[in-house]
């Protein structure tokens, strides 16, 4: 369970070139696997994150509505890029560009996910989390129950915008 009483800092961890943040989870995102690199970055204890919601690294600056797409994605058995703000357990962050996918079991249905993180670019970061910043101005200007339409109205209108899909925004960065 995510500690509420951790307050978010401005202290950046910037993971190196050949990092690799790695963890796995069931179908209802409780972890299950996580390497060293993650360990290292969250600053939580291996027996902290083991059988705990993945979003105990949710940093506050991350709308809700990129949450409900990357499941909505991964749970459709498809496969999930973005760039993310998460918050360490002493209320830092780190920003990585991540890729997660279903785990399949042998009759085909999703027993879990896998997620590898690396090192995003500097650059695509610039241009995203001004993106995420409206998306999160809508979110809290809608209030709670209409805040995920609202961050997603953010993000379609900007798709339609730019005329590319959300994939294709975020390999354009």
């Amino acid at each position: 369970m995510k500690d509420k009483s951790i307050a978010p800092t401005m202290r950046e961890r910037i993971m190196r070139e050949d990092d690799f943040i790695v963890s796995k989870t069931d179908p209802k995102g409780i972890i299950t696997y996580c390497n060293p690199i993650f360990i290292e970055f969250s600053g939580y204890a291996e027996d902290e994150l083991l059988g705990t919601q993945h979003n105990i690294i949710r940093h506050p600056d991350m709308p809700r509505a990129a949450f409900k797409l990357a499941w909505d994605t991964i749970q459709a058995g498809r496969e999930f890029f973005a760039y993310v703000k998460n918050m360490s357990k002493d209320g830092g962050f780190y920003w990585v560009f991540t890729h997660i996918t279903p785990d399949f079991g042998p009759r085909g249905d999703i027993v879990g996910y896998t997620s590898v993180r690396r090192c995003p670019k500097r650059e695509a970061l610039d241009k995203v989390a001004p993106v995420y910043q409206q998306m999160l101005a809508a979110e809290t200007a809608a209030g709670a129950r209409d805040a995920i339409a609202a961050g997603t109205g953010v993000l379609v209108g900007l798709l339609k915008q730019t005329g590319m899909s959300y994939e294709e925004l975020v390999f354009s960065l």
